[in-house]
């Protein structure tokens, strides 16, 4: 249980990161909240890929599980920053 966790903060981090290197502009959130938003963006991620029959949930990684989830964390930050636009 501990390692998946750990494996859960490593890719938050990752796909938080990647996410705000892609999306242009400044996110002042620091390090915690690129965790919180790389963990999010792979639910969705996870969620998408599911529907789309694209990737299905497994505990072992795959590439097209971190792709998945760097593209929630970009749905994530877009819709964070369209709905705090202005309140920074």
């Amino acid at each position: 249980m501990a390692a998946y966790v750990i494996y859960l903060i490593v890719i938050g981090l990752v796909a938080g990161a990647v996410a705000r290197l892609v999306v242009p502009g400044r996110d002042p959130i620091g390090v915690l909240g690129t965790i919180v938003l790389g963990v999010v963006g792979s639910f969705l991620g996870g969620f998408l890929g599911d529907e789309f029959q694209l990737h299905h949930w497994s505990h072992t990684f795959h590439a097209s599980g971190i792709l998945w989830s760097i593209l929630g964390a970009v749905i994530v930050l877009v819709i964070a920053r369209l709905t705090t636009h202005g309140r920074a």
